[in-house]
């Protein structure tokens, strides 16, 4: 991808995903004030997940500026285009789908079955992980 569309791209994706970030922000400051007022609430563990959900999509959001920011710094130091972890370069089809993408296809699957491989052994050492594999509410 040219170095110049690439720049376009991810300022104008920023520029879209700080405005998502101000109003899911807002949301959850609305939900949090709604909390505080008395009222008749079938279910008050209702504005606690609204906010709680409005915090993780924040989180996401903010963790995709900083991507970008970094895809952006990239851009700068002349290293776009080449993966943070082993220097080789990213295939065009994935800057095309993901301007802000830092590793190969390759790399990121690695990551990805790291991850769920951790993620799964932390179930299982606290017991939530059945006979089958599957993650489960039930220690027996």
């Amino acid at each position: 991808m040219d170095h110049d569309q690439a720049r376009a791209r991810l300022t104008a994706e920023r520029a879209e995903v700080e405005s998502l970030l101000r109003e899911t922000e807002e949301e959850a400051r609305r939900d949090r004030e709604a909390e505080d007022e008395p009222g008749d609430i079938a279910d008050p563990a209702q504005t606690l997940t609204a906010g709680d959900m409005a915090d993780a999509v924040s989180a996401r959001l903010r963790d995709r500026v900083a991507a970008i920011d970094r895809a952006l710094q990239r851009l700068d130091d002349g290293t776009y285009g080449r993966s943070v972890r082993s220097g080789q370069p990213i295939p065009e089809e994935r800057l095309d789908a993901d301007p802000a993408a830092e590793l190969t296809i390759e790399e990121a699957q690695a990551r990805g079955l790291q991850a769920r491989g951790l993620q799964a052994r932390g179930l299982q050492a606290r017991g939530l992980r059945n006979r089958r594999g599957f993650a489960s509410l039930d220690r027996g």
